[in-house]
């Protein structure tokens, strides 16, 4: 009977009872900034260098993947790519067999490779990035969980990775969750990567070198120094070590809360939901959605088992536990920024908001001794369906993280750009009419000394000849004999028609430019099943470029290239105190204020 009464009092717009009833769920109310632990304070030099950390390529060992590569501000902390092509977000699932309903929606990471750049055959995947077994989790709001990942095996206790010693003792989920991508071998890492190789893979880094754009405050922070001189003023010396990476991570994950949703503003008395979201969110409360998705961060932090999919079909929670109150069990997401968040769910089974909504109406799809008792059919008509999908949309979303402001800026990967190469056209087909396959994904930046071209879906055992020059090699009778760039000959692996696959690791010349031009690679393998007895790939293309920091203009708010009274004019309206970083504090002084707008006046010119 209580929970009843919701309706109508959402309908006039009171939040005052709802925030007084008694019902099955935390009350909703404002979300309040997190707690940084005493050991790891969060300092705008550690925010900053955490940031460059999250978004820096390089922290990869094919220069394709950062932290924040899987978790855009822009899709809700999470990966946006699994909805944009179909072919490279899937996993096969627990029985390895793709198209079936276990394939898990999943994040592309790197292709299997080992420390030589060379490049692995992998029975799901081939020679292409591999994908994750479970969609991203997003990374806002990811201050509030005792324990992250879906399954919580990043725990309370964080300890130092080379050391072993305690250096939180508790509040330390954030900077667990850093240590596990960057050696994953799936994600971001080569066969057997050790802390070690990512330490001395970022100490010997540019920062952002490989990003195509970096937001302005940060470019300031960096200016011309290296790592090391960031690791000295955000930890008062140079060292740089895996603790002291996943302290900064955190930090910088630390600042990314969403409070300014206008659920938010309501609560607090500000601008009411429209009719149609408040009787979305009386459908939220009556049918006890807040029992899980209630509180200030709309989750409770537990692990639930749904009934999404079979509880044997992915352990979840139970692998960490052992308790079979745990099987199939995954921790419960916040609801903040969900309509950016799609597809849906650990496994990423549903595209939209409406198919969630459905799928709790009928009350989850599995059933098992220890489903949660929250799941049961709610009979829902569709006004109240459309309502509730309405109250999870614009009251749950936070502006600053749909339009990417500061802190939720992020730097243009070189992943989302245009320098990746470019694979186009045709080639000729070889045995079993099929044609090889050209993979080139790594930035052909000046400097890069393991730039890994590689080709698949030849003939096993086949000699295979790379040309990179100038001009297209062209798909021609006879295998050219030079490349102005590169020239290689390798035995492919594997046997059998289609199975053939190798993989050559390049030196880019340092000296090398955008000024050089386009560069074209084509693949000839020998095959007396192709005509002519060659087949070949269709051609890649691509430019060398040049680190991010050669072009930055630090007052250039605007991306004209000049700095201007429009740049002047960001300035005086982002004056404030800056906790964490703002956009607008160019001298990184923890402020917007009149020594920023001196230093902007004082680079009026255009840029390079």
């Amino acid at each position: 009977m209580v929970r009843s009464v919701f309706w109508s009092i959402l309908i006039t717009g009171s939040f005052s009872l709802l925030l007084a009833q008694p019902g099955g769920g935390a009350p909703l109310v404002p979300l309040n900034p997190p707690p940084a632990p005493q050991a790891n304070p969060i300092t705008p030099a550690k925010t900053f260098l955490g940031k460059a950390l999250f978004w820096d390529e390089q922290m990869s060992s094919t220069g394709t993947a950062a932290c924040g590569t899987c978790h855009k501000p822009g899709a809700g902390g999470s990966d946006p790519r699994p909805l944009a092509a179909v072919a490279a977000r899937a996993n096969p699932g627990v029985d390895g067999i793709y198209g079936n309903e276990d394939d898990v929606i999943g994040s592309p990471g790197v292709p299997l490779h080992f420390d030589d750049g060379t490049y692995a055959w992998n029975q799901h995947f081939n020679l292409d990035p591999q994908v994750t077994g479970r969609k991203s989790p997003p990374a806002l709001n990811a201050a509030y969980p005792p324990e992250l990942f879906w399954d919580g095996r990043a725990g309370r206790q964080f300890l130092d990775p080379d050391t072993g010693a305690v250096i939180l003792n508790n509040g330390g989920a954030l900077e667990n969750q850093v240590l596990g991508p960057p050696l994953s071998d799936a994600e971001m890492g080569h066969v057997n990567r050790e802390w070690d190789d990512v330490v001395a893979r970022i100490g010997a880094s540019q920062p952002l070198a490989l990003a195509e754009s970096v937001p302005t405050a940060l470019a300031n922070w960096i200016g011309d120094r290296g790592y090391p001189a960031l690791f000295q003023e955000a930890f008062g010396s140079s060292d740089i070590t895996a603790a002291r990476i996943a302290m900064a991570i955190a930090t910088y994950e630390r600042v990314l809360f969403t409070d300014q949703t206008p659920l938010d503003e309501a609560l607090s008395g500000g601008e009411p939901l429209t009719e149609l979201e408040r009787q979305g969110m009386a459908v939220f409360v009556a049918t006890n959605c807040d029992a899980c998705h209630g509180g200030p961060l709309l989750a409770d932090n537990r692990f639930h088992y749904i009934g999404l999919r079979p509880n044997d079909e992915d352990e979840g929670r139970f692998a960490e536990t052992g308790d079979p109150e745990d099987l199939g069990a995954f921790r419960t997401a916040s609801l903040r920024n969900i309509a950016l968040r799609a597809p849906y769910f650990h496994n990423g089974r549903f595209d939209s908001l409406e198919e969630v909504v459905e799928f709790y109406d009928r009350g989850g799809d599995f059933d098992a001794n220890n489903l949660a008792n929250q799941i049961r059919p709610l009979n829902l008509d569709d006004n109240q369906k459309a309502a509730l999908v309405a109250f999870m949309r614009r009251p749950l979303t936070d502006p600053r993280v749909a339009a990417g402001l500061a802190p939720f800026d992020p730097p243009t990967l070189y992943a989302d750009s245009s320098r990746v190469p470019v694979i186009e056209g045709t080639g000729r087909a070889g045995s079993g009419n099929l044609e090889p396959r050209a993979i080139a994904l790594e930035p052909p930046i000046a400097g890069n000394d393991s730039f890994t071209v590689a080709v698949t879906d030849g003939l096993g055992g086949a000699s295979a000849v790379l040309v990179i020059d100038d001009r297209d090699p062209g798909v021609t009778a006879d295998i050219p004999t030079s490349g102005t760039f590169a020239y290689r000959e390798i035995t492919l692996q594997g046997s059998g028609t289609g199975q053939g696959y190798g993989s050559v690791s390049l030196q880019i010349d340092g000296g090398r430019s955008p000024a050089d031009g386009q560069f074209f690679g084509r693949w000839y393998v020998r095959d007396n099943g192709a005509d002519g007895g060659v087949a070949v790939t269709p051609v890649f293309r691509f430019s060398v470029f040049r680190a991010a920091s050669e072009s930055w203009c630090g007052t250039d708010f605007d991306g004209d290239r000049t700095t201007s009274v429009l740049d002047l004019a960001f300035i005086v309206n982002d004056t404030r105190p800056c906790p964490v970083p703002c956009a607008g504090d160019i001298d990184a002084s923890g402020a917007v204020d009149g020594a920023d707008l001196t230093q902007a006046v004082s680079s009026w010119s255009g840029c390079p």
